[in-house]
């Protein structure tokens, strides 16, 4: 068993609450910056938002909220994608003691009722006509949800309009009712198996790991830059990572945009908005790699860009080691003006630091983005959390691990490898779930259910989950992620998911990044869709080599030794990709078992 921690920074008092720092800047500093908003969807014009303004507007909502009856401890869902409403909506819910409780907008009509009935909401926040259709659809089995108010169309007016007679005391006095240990929120984990648990967060969970990571490695990250730091936020606020973002960023005093989803016209937005520092999930940042190695080989500039991702690689780990060759120098001074410079230009020119989170990066991406230009930090956490308990930080950045715990956080390696979790970002419990929550802790410890380990620094490595570990019917244990996760890194590769359980060898299942492919086929000139190229010779040589590629980062028993295109993408639509977008093993393994039998059928 090791252990590692890290002395606290942060002391939140009893008394405090979320919405303490807005309502203090809104009368100590009201002209200050605190958020940009677009003048109208997938427009490129972006307008600031003052202190007062933003105050201004959760004090309007949380007054009609007062009107409507919605009471302390009420839960109140919130189902929209990223986007300015949904942070003023979040702390004018905590302005009157009540509890947040976030749907993904692209939730099934089971899983809306479930959280719904679950957590016994009585009003519900929805972005557009067609979520509140959704939320109608499950009403007779949701007795106590009365109220929907809806972002698009008059909802929010109407709203505002009913707490005209709520005085500014009446809101006072239920907004300092609210104590560090009350509920702010429900987060339900989108869970790989079985129903989703509600994971009961409070406001000192947030308020901790926000002013840890503040006083901690995020302090570098935000104030690096020299001016006035901002973020664009376009993950899905519904999860935990967002969430801790929009809570970070407010208590930081950066300003804060939203833009709603992770899509192609995300990234011509970052040359618009222009982030002092970015914080994303893993696949941003491929997509990102993607899309200039695309643009160089559209241009018939594939040959350079592959030597200089090649050289940034090269000169982020010598820069690891404090010796860079000065031939090196060279060639990557060359590169910085012939490609890297112009992909920090499609980031928007001023980061120079990145948080990625959610799952594995990959050294190889970190390595090329640090000597590109742009160093992202890793970190490491889960809902039952409240996001990280773990990161990089750019003054001591292992790429490859996790890093160390915050401040006020402490790590275990249980002696079956578990990783083990304290602190006071560690949720309360599980909602109306005291036998899961039993579960999930040992000697006031979470237990995470991941699998890794602890350097002598302190630095965490993520191995696999526990769950998901694979022992082959010769008894080899192997952790899919780490095969897994280079695979995924290749250009034409959308998921991977890797099989063995119980039989004679190592094995994968491989879908196509659609954009991708399309690009390919003109590069080779093929025709058809994927559905009907699965077999193709030089389809499955490329990903062949993306096999080969991760197959050096293990043992030969280890490795993958056959693997099959399958036609269609895991979709969350589909059933086979959580909200998060984490594979739910069960459901591929059940949806392709023919093929699985196929590959072992020899």
């Amino acid at each position: 068993m090791r252990e590692y921690s890290s002395p606290a920074k942060a002391e939140i008092s009893d008394e405090a609450r979320l919405t303490d720092t807005l309502f203090a800047r809104a009368a100590g500093e009201p002209k200050a910056v605190a958020a940009r908003r677009q003048e109208q969807a997938g427009a490129g014009q972006w307008r600031d938002v003052t202190v007062e303004q933003l105050h201004g507007d959760i004090v309007g909502y949380a007054k009609g909220l007062i009107s409507a009856g919605i009471g302390q401890g009420d839960r109140v869902v919130l189902m929209s994608r990223t986007r300015y409403e949904w942070t003023v909506v979040d702390y004018a819910i905590w302005s009157v003691g009540a509890v947040t409780v976030p749907i993904y907008e692209t939730s099934s009509a089971e899983q809306i009722q479930w959280i719904l009935s679950d957590s016994g909401a009585k009003a519900a926040f929805v972005e557009t006509a067609e979520h509140a259709e959704r939320i109608a659809s499950v009403k007779d089995q949701t007795p106590e949800l009365n109220q929907v108010w809806t972002f698009d169309g008059d909802g929010l007016d109407g709203l505002r309009a009913a707490g005209g007679d709520v005085t500014d005391e009446d809101l006072e006095k239920r907004r300092t009712a609210v104590k560090a240990d009350d509920l702010a929120t429900l987060i339900y984990t989108s869970g790989t198996t079985g129903r989703p648990k509600g994971c009961r967060l409070t406001h000192r969970n947030f308020l901790f790991i926000a002013h840890s990571a503040l006083e901690g490695p995020a302090k570098p990250i935000i104030q690096g830059h020299g001016g006035t730091p901002s973020t664009l936020l376009f993950l899905p606020l519904a999860h935990v990572f967002a969430r801790f973002v929009q809570v970070m960023v407010i208590e930081g005093k950066a300003t804060l945009g939203h833009f709603p989803s992770t899509g192609p016209d995300l990234i011509d937005q970052f040359s618009v908005f222009k982030p002092t520092f970015l914080l994303a999930v893993p696949r941003v940042f491929e997509k990102v790699f993607t899309k200039a190695q695309q643009k160089a080989e559209g241009e018939g500039k594939g040959k350079i860009f592959n030597i200089a991702a090649e050289t940034a690689i090269a000169y982020s780990k010598a820069l690891g080691t404090g010796n860079v060759p000065l031939s090196l120098k060279l060639k990557h001074g060359l590169f910085a003006k012939l490609v890297y410079s112009k992909l920090m230009a499609r980031l928007g020119g001023e980061a120079k630091y990145a948080v990625s989170g959610g799952s594995a990066l990959g050294s190889r991406l970190g390595h090329f983005f640090r000597g590109a230009g742009l160093t992202i930090v890793e970190g490491y956490g889960l809902t039952e959390t409240t996001a990280p308990t773990s990161v990089n930080s750019p003054d001591f950045n292992k790429i490859g691990s996790v890093g160390q715990p915050l401040p006020g956080t402490t790590i275990r390696i249980a002696d079956d490898g578990e990783v083990l979790l304290k602190g006071d970002h560690i949720m309360v419990g599980y909602w109306k779930n005291e036998k899961a929550t039993a579960e999930a802790f040992e000697d006031g410890f979470y237990r995470t259910g991941d699998l890794g380990s602890l350097d002598d620094d302190g630095f965490l490595s993520i191995t696999g989950r526990k769950k998901e570990i694979i022992v082959t019917a010769g008894g080899k244990n192997v952790a899919p992620a780490v095969l897994e996760d280079r695979i995924r890194s290749h250009a034409l590769v959308s998921q991977c998911m890797v099989v063995g359980d119980n039989r004679k060898f190592i094995a994968a299942l491989i879908t196509i990044d659609p954009e991708s492919f399309a690009l390919w086929k003109e590069q080779t000139n093929k025709t058809g869709e994927i559905s009907e190229m699965t077999e193709d010779a030089d389809l499955v040589a490329a990903i062949q080599g993306a096999i080969d590629d991760a197959n050096k980062a293990v043992s030969k028993a280890e490795g993958i030794k056959k693997f099959r295109i399958l036609p269609n993408d895991f979709t969350e639509e589909d059933g086979q990709m959580t909200a998060s977008l984490k594979v739910k093993r069960h459901v591929v393994s059940k949806q392709w078992s023919k093929e699985i039998d196929d590959i072992y059928a020899g």
